[in-house]
Parts: structure tokens; sequence; C-alpha cells
């Protein structure tokens, strides 16, 4: 209730600034690849899946997961939201429906994880967060995926409800000081 004059701002600006929906649909895999829908606030113009096919020449990441700079999908709003993480704002319904936690390793998108490597693999052995040791250690100044889910199987190996409370309060500067976001 708190957050919502936050979220219908968010909703408005996102319809007024471009076409398309408000919210994208963002189909991942969970904890033993279980499919889910999880929901963000759209960021990027309408098609910019079908458009990530002729930019994946461009992809500074190693591995199976597309990021670059300057993406130029991203619409001028969604680079403000994006930076403060105010498009994951939606991932909450996830959490309260069971199929994230507020911690843990992101979840794996469905054209990601045939992907993986075997060891890779490993992190969807535990509940997907919308946050993790990845988004308060660099988050997008990360280019290597390898490394990323070192970090991923670091968090699994380490749980603990103290560790899920630092990694929570390191997420907040993170996202307010916009540190690591493209």
């Amino acid at each position: 209730l708190l957050s919502s004059p936050l979220l219908a701002t968010i909703a408005l600006l996102t319809k007024i600034t471009s076409p398309g929906l408000i919210f994208y649909r963002w189909n991942v895999l969970g904890l033993n690849k279980k499919p889910f829908t999880g929901y963000k606030f759209r960021t990027m113009v309408v098609d910019a899946d079908n458009i990530k096919d002729q930019l994946w020449k461009k992809n500074e990441m190693q591995g199976p997961v597309f990021k670059i700079k300057n993406d130029p999908r991203i619409t001028t709003l969604g680079r403000f939201l994006r930076k403060l993480s105010l498009d994951e704002f939606p991932q909450l319904y996830s959490v309260i429906k069971g199929d994230m936690s507020l911690v843990g390793p992101r979840p794996g998108g469905i054209t990601e994880v045939p992907k993986y490597e075997n060891w890779q693999r490993r992190k969807l052995s535990i509940k997907p967060g919308i946050t993790c040791l990845w988004q308060v250690r660099g988050r997008n100044q990360i280019t290597d995926f390898n490394d990323w889910v070192r970090m991923d199987l670091e968090y699994i190996d380490n749980w603990s409800l103290w560790l899920d409370f630092k990694i929570l309060l390191k997420t907040i500067p993170v996202v307010l000081f916009g540190r690591g976001a493209s």
C-alpha cells in the first residue's frame, strides 16, 4: 500500500512515454527448472526480444546471457527505471506467489538455461531471488557469466538468514545510487 503511489506513477509514465504494455512478462526457470512467468515494468521497446537476435553479435557478456551497454532497445524512462531497479518492483508478486524469494540467484531465462554448462545448472537448485551477490558486487559491470554463477554458488553454499540480511542491506545503496547499472 505504501508503494502504490510510486507503482501507479511508474505505470502511468510507462504508458505515456512509449507504446506497448505496462508490464513485461518475463518467462524464466526457477527452482529445479520450474517455469514461471515473472513481471517487470516494461523498460524496452515493443518487440525487444525479437530485436535481440539482431544485436547478439554485440553481446558483452561471456556465456549464455545477453547484456550490452547502451542497449538501443531500452526506452528513456526504462534507462532510469533500470538504474534504480524500479522496474523490478512487480517481482514482489512472484515472491508472494512463492516462485521467487527476496534473495537468491537470478532466475534463468528459458532460452538461456539450455545453454548452461552442467556445473552452472546448480544455480537452479534454490529458489531464485530479486537480489543476489551478483547485484551487490557489480551487477552489469560483471561480464563473465562464469563469475556470476560462481557468486550464485557461493551464496548457495553459504546460505543463512544472516547472509540474506547482509545482501538486502547492501542492495539498498546499490539501488539508491544506481551502482553497477548500465
